[in-house]
């Protein structure tokens, strides 16, 4: 998320018509009609058939020693006892993994019918594992309870990898929650474009723990310290030089952090990807800003819909 409040506004400024690109298949979605006879629908789909197999949430579960198959087996962390299969273990990883994930992205993941797999995340909360909550409407969404999230970090394979995926439990911005449900749908449509490209995702690194990592640099010289005052000593210098060791933007005197970053590798190389969510319509310097940072936007547009756009055009209209 860019270092600027959103609740401010620029006075005399147009608003920033955003080009949207659909972010999920569902039919809650506005768009323009399609021929059931185009032969580029008939690709799209069978292509999809051809990735059903494919699961994105599978990157958040390599680390993990839990059940990958079909039957449910059990698992034991501690005094408890869970009955798990290698779904229940994806989603359950995949929820701590974005804090909170919408119900309804779970139910678009293979395009079954709602009620095919509504049951699954009701076993994970029969188990104590994961609490629903609500958001606008009728939706609602899942985050992992302080059981779940423990089962996850006692089944971890490696527990010294500095680079493995990080688990959190619990709603911590409750006045962003509608904002923080929409970041697992962004991912799904990039982890799509970028295994087109041949990309294996590794993990994701939400602006919480990225922002963790900047105060603890700007702190570490005071850490200890029984005379510190608790204000950071580092010089703007040192502050871009760690924005741009971290592949961070620095500018107007600051390190702005995306909403999340995606891991992955492709072609041998380690890569990120960093994702900002946005409104269906940003303003002045806030739209500008977004297309200075340079991160893929997504955004809200329409009932229930996901949608991105190119930060490109507020550029233009800023220059």
């Amino acid at each position: 998320m860019l270092d600027f409040d959103p609740r401010d506004r620029d006075e005399d400024v147009r608003d920033i018509e955003m080009p949207w690109v659909a972010l999920r298949r569902d039919s809650g979605l506005d768009r323009e009609e399609v021929d059931p006879r185009d032969p580029d629908d008939a690709r799209d789909r069978d292509r999809d058939a051809r990735e059903r197999d494919v699961d994105p949430r599978d990157a958040f579960i390599d680390g993990l020693e839990l059940p990958r198959g079909l039957e449910r087996e059990i698992v034991v962390d501690g005094d408890h006892r869970y009955e798990l299969n290698g779904d229940d273990s994806r989603s359950l990883a995949t929820v701590g993994a974005f804090r909170v994930v919408p119900e309804r992205d779970f139910r678009e993941l293979r395009d079954e019918p709602s009620d095919l797999r509504e049951p699954d995340l009701r076993h994970l909360r029969d188990e104590g594992l994961v609490r629903f909550v609500s958001l606008d409407g009728r939706d609602r969404a899942v985050t992992l309870t302080e059981r779940g999230h423990h089962l996850l970090e006692a089944h971890r394979r490696d527990r010294s990898d500095e680079r493995e995926q990080t688990f959190y439990a619990g709603v911590s911005r409750p006045r962003e929650l509608s904002h923080d449900a929409q970041l697992y749908g962004a991912f799904l449509r990039e982890e799509e474009r970028l295994r087109e490209q041949g990309a294996d995702v590794r993990r994701v690194v939400l602006e919480q723990e990225l922002k963790r990592e900047y105060q603890e640099w700007l702190q570490e010289h005071n850490r200890g310290r029984a005379d510190s005052d608790g204000r950071p000593d580092r010089d703007p210098r040192e502050i871009e030089e760690w924005a741009r060791d971290h592949d961070l933007p620095y500018f107007d005197e600051s390190v702005h952090f995306p909403d999340f970053r995606i891991e992955y590798a492709l072609d041998g190389r380690d890569r990120h990807q960093d994702v900002e969510i946005v409104t269906d319509h940003y303003r002045g310097a806030h739209a500008a800003g977004v297309a200075r940072a340079g991160f893929k936007c997504y955004g809200r547009g329409g009932r229930g819909g996901g949608r991105g756009f190119d930060p490109r055009v507020a550029e233009e209209l800023f220059r």
